[in-house]
């Protein structure tokens, strides 16, 4: 990863270990925060990746106050607008947690944020996976913070290529950088208050910008309890077991 990239919260899935020894293919797929938190120096790092495909999952109005305009002409942007999330869902969003600003109440409101993902994300699949098997890689993955909606995206692709649960949670704990860079820089009270007109209590706060695992095992146990596995959950959405397979065979390296 290059200097300025590995600042944020941007890796590559390669060398991730799967079933039977196999390994998720380098330079493939990358998960990353969105563009808000680009500056100049990411901007020319990401276009000397070479991307393909952009996959934004934020809202238009996410997208808006934050385009995506540093990606050339030959690469596919795809808007697929899980607008689960609650910098997604406007001020109203937020009504319950300051009226209820307990981690009681932020853990009930997180939780339920993430069981619904999955099924925000359904409708999107053959688009996300024809890009992958028409070879608009490498892809980019990415929200607003690079660990919600992103988060879940890639525990279901990684879920469905036979990455252990264990090794999906290890990978999400690492976007904890985001909150990290957020107290760094100073502006996790200024960016609550300007976005949402409060600021939570610091437990509070820990959970919105942390990567707490309950969050994304919640949103698998959506996906077993609805679809019965990430299989069906896949076909449900219209993506065959040979595509499925296919999706497996590209992103896997060879045995």
């Amino acid at each position: 990863m290059t200097i300025a990239l590995s600042r944020l919260n941007f890796r590559d899935l390669g060398g991730l270990p799967a079933a039977d020894g196999q390994r998720v293919r380098t330079g493939l797929i990358f998960r990353s925060e969105g563009p808000a938190s680009f500056f100049d120096a990411h901007r020319a790092e990401l276009a000397e990746l070479g991307f393909r495909s952009i996959c934004d999952l934020r809202s238009n109005v996410e997208r808006t106050a934050a385009p995506n305009d540093w990606c050339g002409p030959g690469c596919r942007l795809l808007n697929l607008d899980m607008n689960t999330d609650l910098r997604a869902q406007g001020k109203e969003a937020w009504e319950t947690l300051r009226l209820d600003p307990s981690p009681e109440n932020a853990k009930r409101v997180m939780m339920e944020n993430y069981r619904r993902m999955p099924g925000a994300l359904h409708p999107y699949l053959p688009e996300l996976v024809g890009a992958l098997l028409t070879g608009d890689v490498p892809m980019m993955i990415h929200c607003t913070a690079g660990k919600d909606r992103t988060g879940v995206v890639i525990a279901l692709l990684l879920s469905l290529i036979g990455v252990s649960q264990e090794t999906i949670l290890a990978d999400y704990a690492k976007s904890d950088v985001f909150g990290e860079n957020m107290r760094i820089a100073g502006s996790v009270e200024d960016g609550f208050r300007e976005s949402f007109g409060f600021v939570p209590g610091e437990t509070v706060i820990a959970m919105l910008i942390g990567t707490e695992q309950d969050f994304l095992v919640a949103a698998l146990d959506e996906v077993d309890r609805q679809w019965d596995g990430v299989g069906q959950y896949f076909a449900a959405g219209g993506v065959d077991r040979e595509l499925q397979n296919n999706i497996r065979t590209m992103m896997l390296e060879p045995r």
